[in-house]
């Protein structure tokens, strides 16, 4: 039997019961001591605070004495103790001790581009989809380059192009519906096969000298060409439904791969009409659209799943707001035609036409380094309040070009006015895409944003058109004035259009009374 401590024990009140709170740190070696006539309850003592070494209880003390007593002393908290067991012949200890994660996982994690990529199957189907859009800047010089070398018309090459650049206008949308329809992989194969197919009939017919109304139907037949980077935006926003901030990433990144292939893919093209023979740029263009676009099939995980939707879907040309946004895109893209044009032209009458590419890669690689930036910010606010602040950037960008042609009239400032002025395109067209993703109705996401793509390749048409227009009549200096007023007709559009969908969000807004 436990030997008891010799201090005696008060006397109980009758009638009264004291409630005695825990001691902070003892270990029960003996049953409690119970007074006769006398009621205490004790609370069991926290197993965290028990000892090895026996301590004696204290005795009950009067309401009156344990005001006076001593507060127990405070401990520092101490890491939970291994727990030993023993399974069969081997003991096994497990430790509760609480895990710090790694410097380097926390400080890698942090950027917006490495949680991106950390997507099972993005890194896949980005790289596939990179090859494939590569082409696309491609084509259309490659074309000119062989048909101009072969028919020794410009006139005729421009035409053929123009030709292919209207079949695509009309069938992407087709195609891209098919794709919602029927999933990506079973259409963008074989649409990307026949339009390879296209692009070796033009070849054979420019080799073998074949009648010109033969080109005109070779080259249309590439119209069915997937919008690869239509596709890409809608697996982002697959996979980052109800996630803004991962989504303006994404689309970010889109942007400024269409640029980079914008930059890259003409520069690419020249490079090897020039060095090997005119017929290259064309098939080492379909060579690699129809590898990336293999790759990019290859990874089903990610692609969004077909919509088997009903025929009463709307279309996203009658969406809520998407005809005023594709009036836009249409505005914008009249905007890079028309800089495009006035741009080799100036170079032309400053006697330095060679450098007119060089001059308008550097505007395409300031648009690329600001949608690779403007996606690892966080997006101030919604996308409708958003959208027209970056087309009225833009408009007040454009102006630089004007300036420093009419002030200076050298190229060379030129070229850093493009460089600035290319920095404003990235967010604005990265905001305009996200809206096309909000507002197209669901199931028909890729075919709003070939919507999309096709108003920019219409607006690029008439860019061309009316910017070549001012500078054969007025003058290249002139020409600058169309992508501003081009600019000011989109953000024009844009302001009339957040004005309408604030009018509808305050109306379906609840009144308070």
């Amino acid at each position: 039997m436990p030997q008891q401590t010799s201090e005696p024990h008060p006397t109980p009140i009758p009638g009264h019961t004291c409630e005695q709170q825990p001691p902070p740190a003892p270990r029960q070696t003996s049953k409690p001591h119970h007074t006769p006539g006398h009621t205490c309850e004790q609370q069991p003592t926290p197993a965290s605070h028990q000892t090895s070494e026996p301590q004696p209880r204290p005795t009950p003390r009067h309401p009156s004495e344990q005001q006076s007593a001593p507060r127990p002393r405070q401990t520092t908290k101490q890491a939970p103790t291994p727990l030993y067991t023993v399974t069969g012949d081997t003991l096994v200890a497990v430790d509760f001790s609480p895990r710090r994660q790694p410097a380097r996982s926390r400080r890698t994690s942090s950027s917006p581009y490495h949680r991106l990529f950390a997507t099972p199957g993005a890194r896949a189907f980005t790289l596939g989809n990179l090859i494939a859009r590569l082409p696309i800047g491609m084509f259309s010089v490659s074309a000119v380059i062989m048909i101009a070398g072969s028919r020794g018309s410009y006139a005729l090459a421009g035409a053929v192009t123009a030709t292919g650049l209207a079949a695509t206008a009309v069938v992407a949308p087709w195609t891209a519906r098919l794709v919602d329809r029927h999933g990506q992989a079973r259409i963008a194969v074989p649409a990307t096969a026949f339009a390879l197919l296209g692009g070796i009939a033009l070849v054979l017919c420019v080799h073998y000298g074949a009648p010109d109304w033969t080109l005109f139907v070779a080259y249309a037949a590439t119209a069915t060409t997937p919008n690869t980077g239509g596709m890409s935006r809608a697996r982002w926003a697959h996979l980052f439904k109800g996630d803004p901030a991962a989504l303006h990433t994404a689309n970010s990144f889109e942007q400024a791969a269409d640029e980079l292939c914008f930059m890259l893919g003409p520069v690419f093209a020249a490079f090897l009409c020039g060095t090997f023979f005119p017929e290259a740029g064309t098939l080492v263009g379909g060579v690699l659209m129809m590898t990336g676009v293999l790759i990019f099939a290859a990874q089903r995980s990610t692609q969004p799943p077909p919509q088997r939707r009903p025929r009463a879907t709307k279309s996203p040309v009658r969406a809520a707001g998407m005809p005023a946004l594709l009036l836009g895109f249409l505005a914008i893209g009249t905007v890079f035609g028309s800089m495009e044009v006035v741009t080799i032209a100036f170079a032309d009458a400053q006697g330095h036409k060679s450098a007119a590419g060089a001059v308008l890669a550097l505007q395409a690689a300031g648009s690329c380094a600001a949608g690779l930036l403007y996606g690892a910010l966080k997006p101030a606010g919604p996308a409708e309040r958003r959208y027209p602040l970056c087309v009225a950037a833009m408009t007040a960008m454009m102006t630089l070009p004007l300036l420093a042609a009419s002030l200076t009239g050298s190229l060379l400032v030129l070229a850093g006015a493009l460089l600035v002025a290319g920095t404003a395109t990235a967010p604005t067209m990265v905001t305009g895409m996200t809206l096309v993703q909000h507002r197209t109705p669901e199931g028909r996401l890729n075919e709003g944003m070939t919507l999309a793509v096709t108003g920019l390749l219409g607006g690029i048409a008439c860019g061309s058109a009316v910017g070549g227009w001012v500078v054969e009549h007025v003058s290249s200096t002139a020409g600058y004035g169309v992508p501003v007023t081009a600019a000011a007709l989109a953000l024009a559009i844009a302001t009339v259009s957040a004005a309408r969908h604030a009018v509808r969000h305050a109306a379906r807004r609840p009144v308070r009374r």
